[in-house]
């Protein structure tokens, strides 16, 4: 069921993220290039007269804060962490309103010059067109984060034609979890996507990049330098944007005004670097293929960079994976300057999936993105090195992402390890107590009670059937004559065949420290009994595994 609204949650996100792009176009155009038309263009593509430069970010930023303050809050941020936030806090519920003044808000800041990406808020748009379905079906908090994650991963789909980047993303970022249950819907809506993608925008790839010679040894060797450094730019990158958070939020204006001094800093650095501002697919192009200039090359580096972390920091409706993409892509530029060259664009692809990898922490996003981005396919094993490496000097040096030090900064926490549950791989049967004492229904219960300690659970029978439990504590606090007075119903009994994960389910949901462990092809039979504390053996193993240290092999003696 869920894989089946995945499907026109698949064409509304497509459908969204080409308007959104449409929007985009519409609003730079109109607003550098004083004309009607949508196209995607760079604000500084042709010369623009300097008021007009400083004056678009602001007003954009002003328009994007009244937005915020009186239409919906949620529309501040770039689109992940408010995502995330949906999820893990919300029950995956998004406003509908979001899923209109996301997307607007979002083209205003791009269009007015912001030097941001799509792809936030899109995720968001996404999400909230999933979210908004599910909230009209009946349907649980599981099912709606599904469908959500599905919306999301089909609208960045949709705007980078990267379907396989756009479900890593989605398990490596959203789901916290790869499962079947979600896994496929997810999957369905990005095909969907992709497909409606193709007729609307066609289905060349992004950036393509030639590959004349597919890279050596040494090549591979060597894009762990452009790893090493593109995770320490990714700790550099996120330190800014939050210091920058900081210095906002001790600003003694209303938060509605900060976008706007956002703008600001917009303004002044598209006076230095034009090519900075906006969305900068033409700049991203110019140096995965390497055409890009030494002067932009830095240009970009050092003004996009700053625009980009200290904007940010404003809270405006704005995207951090296409600024990362630029980003990273002018980082291996530069070094290529001092690399063997080994064809054009190299060393930018290079950089650009090490920084992705460090800044988002999701290092098969990185490389899956940046050849799906170019179709560089030869160039597998160089982006491998880059990205794991950045991503490993990120967690080394990183307490927490771009992304998930905004969840910590409002108090809620989140894993991105996936590890098997050490409660799915024990049994019932290996930790239970097995033969435990068994009362009889119709017995005395001044007789019971001398066969009983306080802090046990009594399966209690009657004429060889399993009606319930007791305790000690009850049959002492009980004024009837027989144990049944003193029984309580078993609400679901577990199997020695049950995983501690089923049974940990069982007493959760029951509210229960302890139950009785019943044959499952003989449910009258009792073969233990199992409790709360006996759970911990599986964590108690998970932890020897994690932290003991053993030698089983000795050299020889000589």
């Amino acid at each position: 069921m869920i894989a089946a609204l995945a499907i026109p949650v698949g064409i509304a996100s497509s459908l969204a993220a080409y308007a959104l792009l449409k929007l985009i176009g519409l609003i730079t155009n109109l607003v550098f290039y004083q004309r009607l038309a949508t196209d995607l263009i760079a604000p500084g593509a042709q010369h623009h007269p300097w008021w007009l430069i400083l004056s678009a970010p602001i007003l954009g930023g002003l328009v994007i804060g009244l937005m915020a303050r009186y239409g919906s809050e949620r529309i501040r941020g770039h689109g992940m962490p408010e995502a995330l936030e949906a999820i893990v806090a919300g029950q995956s519920r998004v406003q509908p309103r979001v899923a209109v003044l996301k997307p607007v808000s979002s083209a205003v800041a791009l269009g007015t010059g912001g030097p941001f990406g799509a792809e936030g808020p899109i995720i968001m748009t996404g999400g909230a067109l999933g979210s908004v379905l599910s909230q009209l079906l009946k349907l649980s908090s599981n099912e709606r984060k599904t469908l959500l994650v599905a919306g999301a991963a089909g609208g960045m789909t949709a705007v980078f034609n990267a379907p396989l980047a756009s479900i890593l993303l989605a398990v490596e970022l959203l789901l916290f979890e790869w499962k079947p249950r979600s896994f496929i819907p997810v999957t369905v809506s990005v095909v969907v996507s992709t497909v409606v993608r193709g007729f609307l925008l066609g289905t060349d790839p992004l950036f393509p990049v030639r590959v004349p010679v597919a890279p050596d040894n040494t090549a591979v060797l060597l894009a762990i330098v452009t790893g090493v450094t593109g995770g320490l730019f990714a700790i550099v990158a996120t330190w800014l944007v939050y210091r920058s958070e900081d210095a906002f939020a001790k600003l003694p204006f209303h938060w509605m005004w900060w976008p706007a001094i956002g703008g600001v800093i917009i303004g002044v650095g598209g006076l230095i670097e034009p090519r900075a501002l906006g969305v900068g697919y033409d700049v991203i192009d110019a140096m995965l293929t390497g055409h890009a200039t030494i002067a932009l090359i830095f240009g970009i580096l050092t003004v996009k960079t700053l625009i980009w972390a200290m904007s940010l920091g404003s809270g405006t409706s704005a995207g951090v994976l296409a600024p990362v993409f630029l980003l990273g892509s002018a980082l291996g530029a530069a070094e290529g300057l001092m690399l063997p060259q080994v064809f054009p664009g190299f060393w930018a692809m290079c950089g650009l999936a090490a920084v992705v990898g460090g800044v988002m922490r999701c290092p098969l996003t990185g490389i899956v993105f940046t050849l799906e981005l170019t179709h560089a396919w030869p160039c597998l094993v160089p982006l491998t090195v880059a990205s794991v490496v950045a991503y490993g000097v990120s967690v080394l040096l990183l307490k927490r992402s771009i992304l998930t030090e905004k969840l910590a900064r409002r108090r809620l926490h989140l894993t991105r390890e996936y590890t098997t549950d050490p409660l799915e791989t024990f049994f019932v049967h290996e930790v239970m107590t097995s033969d435990p004492v068994v009362l009889s229904a119709g017995r005395a219960i001044e007789e019971a009670r001398e066969d009983t300690r306080d802090g046990e659970v009594y399966p209690v029978v009657d004429e060889g059937e399993l009606i319930g439990m007791t305790t000690r504590e009850a049959l002492l606090s009980c004024t009837g004559e027989t144990v049944s007075a003193a029984t309580t119903a078993v609400p679901a009994p577990v199997h020695p065949d049950d995983t501690l994960s089923t049974a940990a389910d069982a007493l959760a949901v029951n509210d229960l420290t302890r139950l009785p462990v019943v044959d499952r092809e003989d449910p009258a039979r009792v073969r233990g009994v199992i409790c709360l504390t006996q759970l911990l053996c599986a964590r108690k193993q998970d932890h020897y595994e994690e932290h003991h240290r053993q030698r089983y092999l000795a050299t020889a003696s000589v």
